[in-house]
């Protein structure tokens, strides 16, 4: 009796000494993908020679005109993107872009492994917290035939 007490509050112990260890939040938690997220300096410094650099924005369009985004981008939503690797131009490097980096770094995963350039991924909201400036994306204001069915 006493070694199955004695078993009974080992096991309690270890259990509770392992309820006290902090989980890991998300923050803590690896990102799930393995492009480099890139600084508003880094990106700053790729912008300002826009002959060699395309930049993917993988956010939906209600997301680019709340939020804002880049003076000129290429929009592929990352559920899109791998079918429209074709109409991508190899010859630039490339940066992605969302919200924190997040589907941005899964979109650059993808790139590199089909052969691009990928110099990295961005958060658009990052690099607006951290002093850079995004435009304010304002969407077409359908024409007044078109509104009326293409008349």
């Amino acid at each position: 009796m006493k070694q199955v007490l004695l078993a009974l509050s080992m096991v309690m112990m270890v259990a509770a000494a392992h309820a006290q260890q902090p989980t890991p939040n998300s923050a803590q938690a690896a990102p799930a993908f393995k492009a480099h997220v890139l600084a508003r300096d880094e990106l700053d410094q790729l912008i300002e020679h826009p002959d060699t650099l395309l930049i993917i924005d993988v956010r939906r369009p209600d997301e680019l005109t709340s939020i804002g985004g880049f003076p000129v981008y290429f929009s592929i939503q990352l559920k899109d993107l791998e079918s429209s690797t074709a109409w991508i131009p190899k010859g630039r490097r490339i940066v992605t872009v969302s919200n924190h980096a997040a589907r941005a770094g899964k979109a650059a995963d993808l790139l590199k492994e089909k052969g691009f350039d990928v110099v990295g991924a961005v958060g658009a909201q990052l690099y607006e917290k951290d002093g850079g400036k995004l435009v304010k994306l304002t969407p077409p204001v359908a024409a007044a035939g078109a509104a009326a069915g293409g008349q």
